[in-house]
């Protein structure tokens, strides 16, 4: 499918990994283990695969919850020891994630083209607060959609098809523009266009649908949109 441009009425992103950047807690980690890449890795993987098997099996916790629980496994994995007092530290780094350059220009851009902009994420309700906070993002964007709100995760189609009952706009009107190779899939089959920013220069999976379009920022999308 090829993207259509006069199709989109309403912009959502995705929030961690497509606005701010996870792999940023490796920092506050290499000031207690030898190997913070390793443990940043496992630790997000593990959360995503939490949040994958909660809707299987009809249990929710919070993102925020699903952090700590995904952070003790891969410590105790690789087998790290760090009290509560650090792990708490090492957590509390997901309020202050930092921006990717490019998030602002994109979303000014888009913004002041006339587009209603939006985050639709797995993220509990007071993390998507801190980060719009943090980011200084809240004069471009209208709400925030948590999973909270349904207690059900992305890449189920429930979360997508909720945000756009909030968002009062047509689903098929909604583009999602996210990093998650496993996201913009799940955007699409709600009915969604799907825009991918590849921001880790990795493969797009084995699924028979191509994104609607690929970027490399949200500079490069609003360029394509011709904001």
């Amino acid at each position: 499918m090829s993207f259509d441009p006069d199709a989109v009425e309403t912009i959502a992103f995705d929030s961690y990994g497509t606005i701010v950047d996870v792999t940023a807690v490796a920092e506050p980690l290499s000031e207690h283990v030898e190997s913070p890449d390793a443990v940043s890795k496992l630790w997000r993987n593990r959360s995503l695969l939490y949040a994958t098997v909660g809707n299987a099996i009809g249990e929710y916790d919070s993102f925020f919850e699903m952090n700590c629980h995904a952070l003790r496994y891969a410590l105790e994995t690789l087998g790290i020891d760090l009290s509560e007092d650090e792990r708490e530290e090492v957590l509390s780094t997901y309020h202050e994630l930092p921006v990717f350059d490019d998030v602002r220009e994109g979303m000014e851009r888009l913004h002041d083209a006339g587009y209603d902009l939006y985050v639709v994420s797995n993220g509990s309700e007071e993390m998507l607060e801190s980060m719009v906070e943090h980011a200084d993002l809240g004069d471009l964007i209208a709400e925030t959609v948590s999973a909270d709100e349904i207690e059900q995760f992305k890449p189920d189609p429930g979360l997508y098809e909720h945000a756009a009952d909030r968002i009062g706009t047509p689903i098929e009107e909604i583009t999602f523009v996210a990093a998650g190779w496993w996201d913009v899939p799940g955007a699409m089959n709600a009915g969604m266009q799907g825009v991918w920013v590849n921001r880790q220069d990795t493969l797009w999976g084995p699924y028979e649908a191509d994104p609607d379009m690929t970027v490399e920022t949200f500079v490069e999308f609003a360029d394509e949109l011709g904001v």
